[in-house]
């Protein structure tokens, strides 16, 4: 199960050894910490993340581009810095190329991590919420659906924000092929609430569960990812006619203000903190934890059914 890292891909010295080994790794994007978070809520919750995997039993592995380099596991120091720097960039797969020939630094979103986790052989990502396919007919669609598409991993997440198109995001992902499946649930979330009221392709109730799908997908020669989509805590999320009424109020200011493209989603993410008196905030760091939480089980669960099938 272990794999030979590529040269433009730099490990830390724990992920390069849990790799090594065949041992359970999460991967980590780190777009959610450099441009969808607020400080000093961004560094805790990236801290809180990697805890969470910890506890599950896998090593967490944060994704960034650091002075030009594409890193796989930060140290607490670099995680620190990525959190307060001033100077990152949002770094999708598009960027990768101008980031690091620039030696910049950056956050990089789901398809950005999907593409060098991958490399890394790393077979499971953690976010909050999936990019998709926005509202209205700007025909706007994220990269990470084309990513998604294309890349053979298990994504755990809640759903795609809750200020897409949810309804076409799915269609995309049944137009490609990609299981879209419930944890404990038979309905698609809705990032900052419990559920859209749209429905899932399968449900699992646990990790063993989850590994199994996961096998039995690829195994049929299948290339495109698996989402594994966790509701956001209900202690923790929101009404669905609160957020969308919040949602409603941000879009109409992004309308009037201009804002469009790669900066459109952290404007409507920093509104709605502000139109929801910090709910959205809370809910938003509850599933991240829930879903690191989740990731380092379930990729705990590959690992000893790759074991047994290969024993």
């Amino acid at each position: 199960m272990s794999h030979d890292l590529p040269s433009w891909v730099h490990a830390s010295p724990d992920v390069a050894a849990a790799l090594a080994a065949g041992s359970p790794v999460v991967a980590l994007e780190s777009a959610v910490i450099t441009h969808g978070l607020p400080r000093p809520a961004n560094i805790e919750i990236a801290r809180q993340m990697e805890a969470q995997v910890s506890s599950a039993g896998a090593r967490p592995a944060t994704v960034a581009v650091l002075e030009g380099e594409i890193r796989v596991g930060l140290s607490p120091e670099d995680l620190e810095r990525l959190a307060l720097a001033l100077d990152t960039r949002k770094v999708s797969r598009r960027d990768l190329g101008i980031v690091t020939a620039q030696g910049g630094n950056g956050g990089t979103t789901v398809s950005a991590t999907l593409h060098i986790a991958q490399a890394a052989g790393i077979r499971v990502l953690a976010t909050g919420g999936i990019g998709g396919v926005h509202r209205g007919t700007t025909g706007d669609i994220s990269a990470d659906l084309p990513e998604l598409a294309q890349t053979p991993m298990a994504v755990v997440c809640s759903g795609a924000k809750s200020i897409l198109d949810l309804p076409r995001t799915l269609e995309w992902l049944e137009t490609e092929g990609m299981p879209v499946i419930g944890w404990q649930t038979d309905q698609f979330p809705a990032f900052f609430s419990v559920t859209s009221g749209l429905p899932v392709t399968g449900r699992v109730n646990d990790a063993d569960q989850a590994a199994a799908i996961l096998r039995s997908h690829w195994s049929l020669g299948q290339k495109g990812a698996v989402l594994i989509c966790v509701p956001c805590p209900p202690e923790a999320a929101m009404p669905a006619a609160e957020a969308e009424a919040a949602l409603d109020r941000a879009l109409s200011e992004a309308a009037q203000g201009g804002v469009s493209g790669k900066e459109l989603t952290p404007f409507l993410l920093s509104r709605l903190v502000e139109h929801t008196g910090g709910a959205s905030l809370r809910a938003n760091l509850a599933l991240l934890r829930q879903n690191a939480r989740v990731a380092g089980e379930i990729a705990c669960a590959w690992v000893r059914w790759s074991r047994i099938l290969e024993a």
